[in-house]
């Protein structure tokens, strides 16, 4: 299905700055929470924000089914494919903490072909699309050259998973071989990372639709981004392994090596 990768990065900015401006509205009076049935909250500012995504990628790019974390899915999986989390985040926002964003990716046949992350809290926004590098507010960044452990800065998520997995102890050699551990979480650590001031972000719990823009964005800053196997992200990714590209080879291999032993 035909597009234009331009046109349609232009309008995945114009809708992450459309749900910041929601966002913002609401950070400022406060909202009441909902719960879901996975026991996740919600509220007006992650729906409204959606649905401003939503007018402005359904006009611009009318071909394309559109994904969403409150809205769910509207057209077919296999072609052109938005993927929105309006508010990844909610449950700093709701405690008054901004670690949260807007993320946006078009999936063109399975494979992520571009990028928005929009953090409205902290004014930032990084975008990237397939070949044209990584933006952070109109500067093209990119990940840290640094090839070995003892001088790699981590940053760890939500990892509760790898407490139960052979790959736990792992994680702590690792950390102990590392220069620094941090655990920024969020867009927070995938930012940092494209722009150079990380080398390794873990996660193994997550959505696609957390990371599917975070992915474009690091793999285009020129660092690789897969899950804990190692395998490029798809729909179903529920785990990250992230970072410069001599860090991630060596703590996958670590990681790989723990769980065959």
């Amino acid at each position: 299905m035909s597009y234009d990768a331009e046109h349609a990065l232009s309008a995945a900015r114009e809708a992450a700055a459309a749900a910041a401006d929601v966002i913002r509205h609401y950070w400022g009076r406060g909202v009441a929470v909902e719960w879901k049935a996975d026991a996740t909250p919600v509220t007006v500012a992650d729906r409204e924000a959606e649905q401003a995504i939503r007018a402005v990628l359904a006009k611009a790019l009318p071909q394309a089914a559109i994904y969403g974390e409150e809205y769910g899915l509207e057209g077919a999986r296999d072609g052109l494919l938005w993927l929105v989390d309006p508010l990844d985040g909610t449950k700093s926002f709701v405690r008054r903490t901004p670690f949260f964003s807007t993320q946006i990716a078009l999936m063109d046949r399975g494979e992520l072909v571009l990028g928005v992350s929009c953090a409205p809290i902290y004014n930032e926004t990084m975008w990237a699309r397939q070949g044209g590098g990584a933006w952070l507010d109109g500067e093209r960044v990119q990940v840290a050259s640094t090839g070995a452990m003892a001088q790699a800065s981590l940053s760890i998520g939500n990892v509760r998973t790898l407490t139960a997995d052979a790959r736990w102890n792992a994680l702590g050699a690792l950390i102990r071989d590392s220069s620094r551990i941090r655990g920024y979480g969020d867009f927070c650590h995938y930012h940092l990372l494209a722009r150079g001031g990380l080398d390794l972000v873990i996660e193994s719990d997550v959505n696609i639709l957390d990371v599917a823009a975070l992915a474009v964005i690091v793999r285009e800053a020129g660092g690789l981004f897969t899950d804990l196997e190692g395998r490029a992200p798809t729909l179903d990714t529920t785990s990250v392994l992230a970072g410069a590209p001599a860090i991630h080879a060596q703590a996958l291999a670590r990681l790989h090596h723990e769980t065959a032993g």
